[in-house]
C-alpha cells in the first residue's frame, strides 16, 4: 500500500468522523437541555443504571473500555464541561433577575 493510499484512507476516515459528529450534535444538545430542565430525572436514570449494574454484579471497571476511560481523565473533563455549561446557562438568568430588580448581575 502506497503512502498516497494511506493518506486517502485517513482523509476519508476524518470526513466520516466529521459527518458522525455533525449528526450527533443536535441530539446531544437536546439531551443536555433535557438533563438541565429535569435534573431529578437525570439523577434517577444514573441511579437506576447503577442499581442495575450492581444487581447484575457488573463492576464499572469490568465493562470493556470503561476502565481506561475513567482513568484517562475523561471524568474530570466532563465535570468541568458540565460546570462550565451550568455557569454559562445561569448567567442570562442572573442578568434577567438583576434587570428585574434594577441592580447589577451577580
Amino acid at each position: 500500500m502506497s503512502m498516497f493510499d494511506r493518506v486517502a484512507r485517513v482523509q476519508a476516515a476524518q470526513l466520516r468522523m466529521r459527518a458522525a459528529r455533525h449528526a450527533l450534535t443536535t441530539p446531544a444538545a437536546a439531551l443536555l437541555v433535557r438533563g438541565r430542565e429535569h435534573p431529578l430525572t437525570t439523577v434517577g436514570a444514573a441511579a437506576g443504571a447503577g442499581f442495575v449494574l450492581g444487581s447484575l454484579d457488573v463492576h464499572p471497571l469490568r465493562v470493556p473500555g470503561l476502565g481506561p476511560l475513567l482513568g484517562g481523565g475523561v471524568v474530570e473533563m466532563v465535570a468541568h464541561g458540565v460546570r462550565l455549561i451550568t455557569e454559562l446557562g445561569a448567567m442570562p438568568r442572573a442578568a434577567a433577575a438583576a434587570d428585574a430588580e434594577g441592580g447589577e448581575p451577580a
